[in-house]
């Protein structure tokens, strides 16, 4: 199984990013996808859940209304769309697969002016 995020960087508040999680080593459609993230000195967090037909999705409720999580089956992909970010966003965004137990490396994402 291999996970690479990519899409972090440094934004100012307000302002959007897409992360994207490419997907490798499994039958990616099968499976449900998850983005966790994690701040300095706080524990890890769900953000967003996408179930592997994508019909069904669910999120933290800290970024509902401003985070979109979505996926490409055919692209192995998985995305989250950021908006209306705020410096509480700030963290390391990783990308994982619940049933495999598998992380990516996660990218970072600063949101600061």
């Amino acid at each position: 199984v291999r996970l690479v995020e990519s899409g972090g960087g440094l934004v100012q508040p307000g302002g959007s990013l897409r992360l994207s999680c490419e997907a490798s080593g499994f039958t990616f459609s099968s499976y449900a996808m998850s983005w966790y993230r994690q701040a300095p000195g706080k524990e890890r967090e769900l953000v967003a859940h996408i179930m592997s037909i994508g019909s069904f999705r669910n999120y933290a409720d800290s970024v509902k209304g401003r985070f979109t999580i979505s996926r490409d089956n055919a692209k192995n992909t998985v995305y989250l769309q950021m908006s209306s970010l705020k410096p509480d966003d700030t963290a390391v965004y990783y990308c994982y697969v619940p049933r495999l137990l598998s992380w990516g490396q996660g990218t970072q994402v600063t949101v600061s002016s």
